[in-house]
């Protein structure tokens, strides 16, 4: 089969492909992988035009102004020329445009979209996602769950279009140890991450407060969070003065550049996040891939990662006490038979290899 997988988005300030597909470099795994049984092309819209081949992908750059975006003639004629068998769509925040690429493309071509986090439609976009629907063959969920609300709405008619895939997997992997707790100067035992934005949704206050009452139980417990938003701060370093506990119980982390989480990915033993809502969970992905153990929110992307809660623990999002008795669990396991859960599962399920082969089933059963 021959694929061409786009999306509407811009990305002006790449100019060059190489940085781009590094930018990109937890995703195009998957393409890279699919070339194994099939041909695969990616547009993608930056500062440059040309074609651009790495890994077996061939990747088409774009230049599209703001207008060219609502009414991509140019880019939708170029996929006709393409040929493809299925053209993969990223984002359900298109609508307008999937209708005008259906009526370039040849009958037999399907269109697969995949969901990254957009919820459904209001107005005259939710009408937009209900005309689209009909030319759409497959959507793409982290969980099948996930589509529910747009089936309620009534902008997905058609249960069985959707499927289960991850959107995104990890090019990590696990290192030894010592190697990462000596690049990353952590202490503790166990040692916690929490990496995410410092906002609402990723819920930082839940997680501090959870673990300021278990470490009096457990002081030899560290909890290091990484951040590049801030938006929580005050209050999280409010919360931590008024503590009374070790200064270094909780470590305010910071931003670190991505290639680095290796190392802190590494250092840690458990995973801990308190999202209210994810698309998927890259960060939590890529901890897994390194063989950190999760303790997770109970939210339906989350369930899926970690195969209905059967690696790592699961409590509901916002409540202190469930935390708690999820950290108070995480001390009762066995972490290195926990850890192979782990990987067994990141392997099986978020991996590139794994996402890219269901991908391969959705395509071939259209």
């Amino acid at each position: 089969m021959k694929f061409v997988f786009l999306s509407y988005g811009k990305n002006p300030a790449f100019s060059k492909p190489e940085d781009w597909l590094h930018r990109i470099r937890g995703y195009i795994g998957i393409l890279e992988k699919l070339t194994m049984k099939n041909q695969v092309v990616s547009i993608e819209q930056i500062n440059y035009e040309g074609i651009f081949s790495h890994n077996g992908v061939d990747y088409h750059f774009l230049k599209s102004d703001d207008h060219a975006l609502k009414f991509p003639r140019r880019l939708h004629q170029y996929v006709k020329t393409l040929n493809p068998d299925i053209v993969f769509v990223h984002g359900m925040h298109f609508p307008f445009q999937v209708i005008q690429l259906k009526k370039k493309l040849s009958p037999k071509t399907k269109i697969i979209v995949q969901n990254h986090a957009e919820k459904p439609g209001k107005g005259y976009k939710k009408i937009l996602q209900r005309m689209a629907d009909p030319l759409i063959d497959a959507y793409l969920f982290t969980s099948v769950q996930m589509g529910e609300d747009w089936i309620k709405k009534g902008i997905i008619k058609n249960r069985q279009k959707i499927r289960e895939v991850m959107e995104a997997s990890s090019v990590f992997m696990p290192i030894e140890k010592k190697e990462a707790l000596a690049y990353t100067g952590v202490n503790g035992s166990p040692v916690f991450l929490w990496v995410g934005r410092l906002d609402q949704n990723k819920d930082p206050v839940t997680v501090v407060k959870s673990f300021l009452k278990f470490v009096k139980l457990f002081p030899a417990a560290r909890l290091y969070m990484i951040f590049h938003t801030d938006e929580l701060i005050i209050e999280i370093r409010k919360i931590l003065e008024d503590a009374n506990v070790k200064n270094d119980a909780v470590v305010l982390v910071g931003k670190i550049e991505h290639e680095k989480m290796l190392y802190w990915y590494n250092a840690a033993d458990f995973i801990v996040s308190g999202s209210h809502y994810e698309g998927s969970g890259v960060a939590v992905c890529e901890a897994m891939s390194c063989g950190c153990v999760p303790v997770l929110t109970n939210i339906l992307s989350f369930q899926k990662i970690t195969n209905e809660g059967q690696c790592g623990l699961l409590y509901e999002p916002g409540n202190e006490k469930e935390l708690l008795s999820a950290l108070l669990r995480s001390m009762e396991l066995n972490v290195e038979e926990e850890r192979r859960k782990v990987l067994r599962q990141f392997h099986s399920y978020l991996s590139f290899e794994a996402i890219a082969n269901t991908i391969q089933e959705i395509a071939a059963s259209l």
